[in-house]
């Protein structure tokens, strides 16, 4: 449960470490203030304006004629602050606030110990003043008195500057958050990038001492990262070009060979070398070099499907796609990669199973294609090495794994290279209908 409250993002995680201990802080001084200082001060007015109050009753305790109420009204008018009239009504009830509130109760208590009379107390009639009516045989005494002589105000004053501050700061804290974030969040977007094989975004270097170097490490190995990946292509295609010369030379010399089965043999093995160069160029090359374009994957598929496999212009029955009943967003796609991937992953179908089932799923977040054959399947033990480069001889069944990409084992880990480098993922399982099932995850 506490895991669930937590905050996930970074930038939460900072706020809340800057906050809550203020918020604490800031807690606990308003408890304190209330528990010890406001207490304090309203016992304090509610003891001094009772004894005002009980001297001015004091004044009329003996004599109530009309001469000695006009003698007091002066009197409490001159020395504090009070209107006094003389009713000749029974007292009403205490009001509501008098009952409930602590001042109130705090006054009636002090009121108790110095008065004989009955009395009750009017808080809500007027928001500045209190009234208080003492009851006398003859009628009933009002005394009116000042709101601030009972209720402090810096108790409020307080708590709005408790509260403002935390907010002043809390504004503050997270202008600061943000500005250090953004270097942080740039970040991660360049490493995002790479990691679905689309090109970095080049980002100033700032903010913090620790941001400024991991940012620097960050451009250091996108740049090593890009530097080995094309080294890597140019050596293949130098050692491609080096390798293509002696096999052309082959080529004529076969041309004067008499013994038709010896060059027959020759061309063959030449023939499985020039497949097998193919092969370690697109599996090493892989889609590093092609350009990054936003393409609809039902569209690829359906054009893929019809140009490798449709021989003449004849739909093969082999092949069983299904499109989505919402066509998933066009997402960053090398077209070559894409496309040389499905049609590796159908080809292995069809040779390995009898048909080819196709499907594509768009989820939140993800695009999901499946494509499944009837054929033997792999077994789970064998299926991870099935991925890697020049796996051959895995199925239960039958002698490669695939005969794609030249039959030299590439086919598979030709399409897990290309969903790799578009940040996706490629899963291989069992298929409904008995054989193997690939699936081909890629991000949106």
């Amino acid at each position: 449960m506490i895991s669930l409250l937590k905050p996930k993002s970074l930038f939460a995680r900072m706020l809340a470490i800057i906050l809550i201990p203020l918020i604490v802080v800031q807690l606990i001084t308003v408890w304190a203030f209330f528990g010890r200082h406001w207490d304090n001060i309203t016992r304090y007015l509610a003891t001094n304006l009772s004894a005002d109050i009980a001297v001015v009753m004091d004044q009329i305790a003996d004599d109530r004629s009309p001469e000695q109420l006009a003698s007091t009204a002066r009197f409490a008018r001159s020395y504090f602050q009070f209107d006094t009239e003389w009713l000749g009504i029974a007292a009403p009830p205490d009001s509501p606030e008098a009952s409930t509130s602590y001042a109130g109760r705090q006054l009636r208590l002090n009121l108790n110990q110095r008065l004989d009379q009955p009395f009750s107390m009017d808080f809500d009639s007027d928001p500045d003043h209190i009234t208080i009516y003492v009851q006398y045989p003859e009628g009933v005494y009002s005394l009116t008195a000042s709101r601030k002589r009972l209720f402090s105000t810096t108790a409020f004053l307080v708590i709005l500057w408790t509260v403002g501050t935390t907010i002043l700061l809390a504004c503050v804290a997270v202008l600061f958050l943000r500005n250090q974030m953004r270097s942080i969040e740039r970040l991660a977007e360049a490493a995002r990038r790479i990691g679905l094989g689309r090109p970095p975004i080049r980002f100033k270097v700032e903010g913090a001492t620790e941001v400024r170097q991991a940012g620097l490490a960050f451009h250091a190995m996108s740049n090593r990262i890009q530097r080995q990946v094309s080294e890597r292509v140019e050596m293949l295609a130098g050692v491609s070009h080096d390798l293509r010369t002696p096999l052309t030379r082959m080529k004529l010399s076969l041309a004067m060979i008499t013994d038709e089965s010896a060059r027959h043999e020759l061309e063959k093995d030449i023939a499985e070398m020039e497949a097998m160069i193919e092969g370690y160029l697109h599996f090493a090359s892989g889609s590093v070099s092609e350009a990054l374009e936003n393409l609809e994957v039902v569209e690829l598929i359906q054009t893929t499907i019809t140009r490798d496999f449709n021989n003449g212009g004849n739909e093969n029955k082999k092949i069983h796609f299904t499109p989505p009943d919402t066509a998933p967003p066009a997402i960053p796609l090398r077209r070559m990669a894409f496309c040389r991937a499905i049609s590796n992953l159908i080809n292995n179908a069809l040779i390995h199973g009898g048909n080819c089932f196709v499907s594509v799923e768009a989820q939140e977040g993800l695009i999901t294609i499946l494509i499944d054959d009837d054929g033997d399947g792999i077994p789970k033990d064998m299926r991870r090495a099935a991925l890697k480069p020049f796996a051959r001889d895995i199925n239960a069944k039958t002698s490669t794994s695939d005969t794609s990409a030249g039959g030299i084992g590439l086919g598979l880990a030709i399409a897990h290279e290309a969903a790799m480098s578009h940040g996706g993922e490629l899963l291989l399982g069992d298929a409904p209908q008995g054989g193997l099932r690939v699936r081909l995850q890629l991000p949106i």
